[in-house]
């Protein structure tokens, strides 16, 4: 699924930082609603954790982002805020080509905020990967 990069949110990545790379540095988020996101992991509708690398469950969740954003009458590109919580980085940096074809086939090119957090461990014990997010829409 290709999703749209075009975002009604300003994007700043200025010159005095470092390259940004998978995220932006700031995001002037326009006016409208905010929309905050629950921690969503690659829970199925049951509850059972499915994916057995990061890569797999960042993938389902997401798309269970997605899932939630479009509840809100939200989108991908409303996006201002992502933090990501890993239980091993090490992990996640060896399977990042594959964790960014999962972002970009849920979130297209558009980089919000972002944050990656290692955690020792998730509320849900299968979960390697929690996203939360926060969007605005107008």
């Amino acid at each position: 699924m290709d999703r749209p990069i075009a975002s009604p949110h300003e994007i700043r990545n200025p010159d005095t930082l470092p390259p940004a790379l998978g995220f932006s540095h700031a995001v002037i988020a326009q006016s409208g609603r905010t929309v905050y996101l629950a921690g969503q992991t690659a829970q199925r509708t049951d509850g059972t954790v499915v994916g057995a690398t990061v890569a797999e469950q960042f993938d389902v969740a997401a798309g269970n982002v997605v899932k939630a954003l479009e509840a809100a009458g939200a989108h991908p590109q409303d996006l201002v805020s992502m933090q990501i919580f890993v239980t091993d980085v090490t992990e996640y940096r060896r399977l990042s080509k594959e964790v960014g074809e999962a972002y970009r086939r849920h979130f297209g090119r558009h980089y919000p905020a972002m944050a990656l957090l290692e955690v020792r461990r998730l509320f849900e014990p299968a979960a390697k990967v929690e996203l939360m997010c926060v969007a605005v829409t107008a």
